[in-house]
């Protein structure tokens, strides 16, 4: 399966997890690596904009289309997730689901709504578990945002 993560271009071949680990996320608390990404461009460039404040879009981005297995991944549904799921900010009702399904599913990937567009799906590969060797870069590519999606 073919997904997509959009992310500083120094980091766009790093499948550690680090960034999450670092500074946590909607799905993640700190400590606990995690790579989020999108099932199309389209959904990286939404989540990306949801995620960052203008000033600090950094010049240098890069688009990463990963191969991920498309078979034991964890498919979780709206029904599944915490009642305050879309909030914002990310309420720590996410973080510490997301954070308990990370450490102790036996799937290195997880499918889970976008908070975005809940009707597609964002994935968490997690880089800790036994299977993440089998995380493939296919392509990385200089990705320039365009910041009208952030201005009025």
């Amino acid at each position: 399966m073919i997904v997509y993560r959009i992310g500083r271009t120094k980091y766009a071949k790093d499948l550690s997890g680090e960034g999450a680990r670092l500074n946590g996320g909607r799905w993640n608390h700190k400590l606990t690596p995690c790579l989020y990404a999108s099932e199309s461009r389209s959904l990286a460039v939404l989540e990306y904009t949801v995620n960052v404040n203008i000033e600090d879009i950094p010049r240098a981005l890069s688009m990463t289309t990963l191969d991920i297995p498309d078979k034991d991944i964890l498919q979780l549904t709206i029904a599944d997730l915490p009642g305050n799921w879309r909030a914002s900010p990310a309420p720590a009702s996410t973080k510490d689901f997301g954070t308990e399904v990370l450490k102790k599913s036996q799937f290195a990937v997880i499918q889970i709504p976008s908070t975005v567009i809940p009707d597609e799906f964002n994935y968490l590969l997690n880089p800790l578990h036994r299977d993440s060797y089998q995380f493939l870069i296919l392509d990385t590519q200089d990705f320039i945002y365009d910041v009208r999606i952030k201005t009025k």
